[in-house]
């Protein structure tokens, strides 16, 4: 190969691979809605820690481990998170720090650690930590965060979820 091909082919790899993360780096910490149950009842049956259909929440928090005392009265923030995982720590005192601005008990955080936890992490499709869930105040996935979350698309979700409104200033 002589060099004017291998420099093309190097600005080419240097090209293709800075536009694949600057794609992925504006998808990172979207609020990305779910149109349906990311677990739905039948993935439930026979998780560990499931509670079946009379726990009186939905079948994500079910399958999550979650019973309704886990749960927020408007939202919870669902955490998955690792030991090794470096930004963790600071997106969970970023979620506890927003479910703090609701009144008492209306937005919770749960962490779950999935170190140990090949399973769950499949079964959830966790393919990077953090990754955070928005469940409803029934325990249904209403949206899934891939990374750190953004502040500016998570508030208005959890307003929508609690009928908060806010007042700008």
């Amino acid at each position: 190969m002589d060099w004017t091909a291998a420099l093309v082919a190097g600005a080419v790899l240097l090209v293709g691979t800075t536009a694949l993360g600057l794609v992925l780096r504006a998808r990172s910490g979207r609020v990305a809605p779910v149109s349906h149950a990311a677990i739905t009842a039948s993935d439930a049956v026979g998780a560990p820690g499931v509670r079946g259909d009379d726990s009186g929440v939905g079948a994500d928090a079910s399958a999550l481990g979650l019973s309704a005392a886990d749960l927020g009265r408007g939202a919870t923030l669902v955490q998955f998170s690792t030991a090794y995982c470096s930004r963790c720590p600071g997106t969970a005192r970023q979620l506890r720090e927003v479910a703090a601005e609701s009144d008492a008990d209306e937005v919770r955080h749960v962490e779950i650690d999935l170190t140990d936890d090949a399973a769950s992490a499949a079964r959830f499709s966790v393919l990077q930590t953090p990754t955070t869930l928005v469940l409803d105040g029934e325990g249904r996935t209403v949206a899934r965060i891939g990374g750190v979350p953004r502040l500016d698309e998570l508030r208005p979700l959890l307003d929508s979820l609690t009928r908060r409104t806010r007042v700008a200033t």
